[in-house]
């Protein structure tokens, strides 16, 4: 029978300093997502001439083994994503799991190093080549209680940084469209029912169980589903998507401009205004009000999708000026977003940031996965 590991995350306010210094537990941004660092090569960066996994990879590659996670966010999110204590959730889940006959162990995690020692649990054993590799055949299952995805990305950061390799060890039994094997499956317990309705959360989006028997039954009889990754050159990951742009105080759009490329199309190259930008591996960023960014994000088809919103100013036959909407759509590999003037807020799997340099965003097919019945 299996051993379960049941994990919840703590929040700032149970330890100082929590999952990444500032509640990356809840998935905070890290400083490497919103303090401005030393240019790489453009060409290294650039989305349309970079390979993505070589010149991209090697940046975040290090940035994921080598830079320390500080994460920037403010109290107020961290009390907001608070998992003090067993939810009746967590706590129904342990009991369906203990009544097949399972070995439940319930960790609530309160810092990265709680985190990476669950996750040591599913290490395969020693290489030859020295590399920290998951075990295929683990009989251990994990299951993440969250009550957001951006908590489910917090977990899947500290996989990613237990199991990505450094450019100069990739290993050869890795496959040439990845920068890192595939990460042990994990099962999501989703501890906020509303976000399954109007608000649907990346569980809802994947038709995931959010009844915790029914979780229970697909950690215990049900299959692997492999999902694809974003990860960026920030070192951190994308599970759902990210939108970029903001709003003033009464609800309008704020232009800004910024180099948008995927692959080798340009959807703008930084002189026009933008009204946003959505970078979709799923589709929690696909409809801003009631424009359609992305039409088809797929988490599995091994591209990402992107959109940027331009407003256009047309003329009608009688000599009136109007401004329309142009939504400018692409898929690849890649996608580069070089802001041309100060900061760019955006949000990421529902985690705020701002972005004040270029950032490179490149998809991982398959790399991660759910347990799914």
């Amino acid at each position: 029978m299996y051993d379960v590991v049941l994990l919840t995350l703590g929040s700032e306010r149970d330890a100082p300093g929590a999952c990444g210094n500032g509640g990356a537990c809840c998935g905070g941004a890290t400083a490497a997502d919103t303090a401005p660092t030393s240019q790489p090569d453009a060409s290294q960066a650039d989305a349309s001439q970079a390979d993505p996994s070589q010149a991209d990879t090697s940046q975040a590659d290090t940035a994921a083994t080598s830079q320390p996670d500080t994460g920037q966010t403010d109290i107020g999110q961290a009390e907001q994503c608070a998992t003090e204590r067993p939810r009746v959730p967590v706590l129904a889940c342990a009991d369906a799991l203990n009544a097949r006959g399972a070995r439940v162990e319930t960790i609530t995690a309160r810092s990265d190093a709680e985190i990476d020692a669950v996750l040591a649990r599913f290490d395969g054993p020693a290489r030859p080549d020295g590399l920290t590799w998951p075990d295929p055949d683990s009989k251990a299952r994990l299951v993440v209680a969250v009550a957001s995805d951006a908590q489910l990305r917090a977990v899947l950061r500290r996989l990613v940084k237990r199991y990505a390799p450094a450019p100069s060890k990739r290993p050869a039994d890795l496959t040439g469209n990845r920068t890192l094997p595939d990460l042990p499956p994990v099962a999501v317990l989703p501890l906020d029912p509303a976000r399954g309705g109007t608000h649907r959360d990346l569980a809802a989006q994947l038709g995931l169980p959010r009844d915790p028997a029914a979780v229970a039954a697909a950690v215990l009889d049900g299959t692997p589903r492999r999902l694809d990754l974003l990860r960026n050159d920030g070192g951190s990951v994308t599970l759902d998507g990210a939108l970029l742009g903001a709003a003033d105080d009464a609800g309008r759009p704020l232009h800004w401009r910024a180099r948008v490329e995927v692959d080798d199309t340009i959807l703008s190259d930084g002189s026009e205004p933008l009204l946003a930008c959505a970078v979709g591996n799923a589709g929690g960023y696909a409809t801003l009000d009631d424009v359609t960014l992305l039409t088809a994000p797929d988490p599995a088809d091994g591209q990402v999708e992107v959109a940027v919103a331009v407003p256009v100013v047309v003329r009608s036959a009688w000599g009136r000026k109007r401004v329309r909407l142009e939504v400018r759509r692409a898929r690849g590999r890649a996608v580069s977003v070089l802001p041309r003037e100060g900061k760019v807020p955006y949000l990421d799997d529902g985690v705020e940031g701002e972005l004040t340099r270029k950032r490179s965003w490149w998809i991982e097919p398959g790399a991660w996965a759910v347990w799914s019945s």
